[in-house]
């Protein structure tokens, strides 16, 4: 049997295991949604340029269609993750939250493919200070899923965002978003902004 620091230590390589499958998973098929390949003049190398910058400089920017199935996609295989890791993983005084633990994948997932996703408070307490809303777009996707609407998108600048409902209804999320004590009678969301450059 082990004893309580090397469970802890088990659990959480555990969760993020699973963080990193599911990942794999999304970057295979973003993969596979991605247009496809074109030629690209060969650029003078710079000795200055690490690997990730010129696989950010040399990434293809999708057209619009493409970049919404990409972040429909990204989205699911987001929430699914969450919800299959708080459910079977998570032991609330014990583990590391897994909307946090997500937080870690989201930086692999935009060096490999471009494809940023962050946390956003919709009509819930948010539990981090980097969770608020930050711009207008954020701002106005909190508001449009403060409603009940799922989804909110926006194309400008040449980045196409969407915003996606994340329930916190059902997870065990409300004592810690609204504190103990509180009710389900309205229903709260968080919302997960995934913005991908476009053509």
């Amino acid at each position: 049997m082990l004893k309580g620091g090397r469970m802890m230590r088990l659990k959480k390589s555990v969760i993020l295991a699973c963080c990193m499958v599911l990942s794999g998973a999304l970057f295979a098929t973003i993969g596979l949604l991605a247009a496809p390949p074109t030629k690209v003049k060969a650029k003078a190398k710079s000795a200055k340029k690490t690997d990730a910058t010129k696989k950010q400089a040399e990434r293809k920017r999708v057209s619009v269609s493409v970049a919404r199935e990409q972040a429909k996609l990204a989205h699911s295989i987001y929430a699914v993750t969450l919800d299959v890791v708080h459910h079977r993983y998570f032991r609330r005084d014990k583990s590391t939250i897994p909307a946090r633990a997500l937080e870690e994948v989201f930086p692999r997932v935009a060096r490999e493919h471009g494809l940023q996703a962050r946390w956003i408070a919709v009509n819930a307490n948010a539990m981090s200070i980097d969770h608020r809303p930050r711009n207008g777009f954020e701002k106005k996707a909190a508001k449009v899923l403060a409603t009940g609407a799922t989804e909110y998108e926006t194309v400008s600048d040449g980045i196409y965002r969407r915003a996606g409902s994340i329930s916190l209804m059902d997870k065990g999320c409300l004592g810690c978003h609204l504190g103990l004590g509180a009710s389900g009678k309205i229903k709260r969301f968080a919302g997960l902004v995934i913005s991908i450059p476009v053509k």
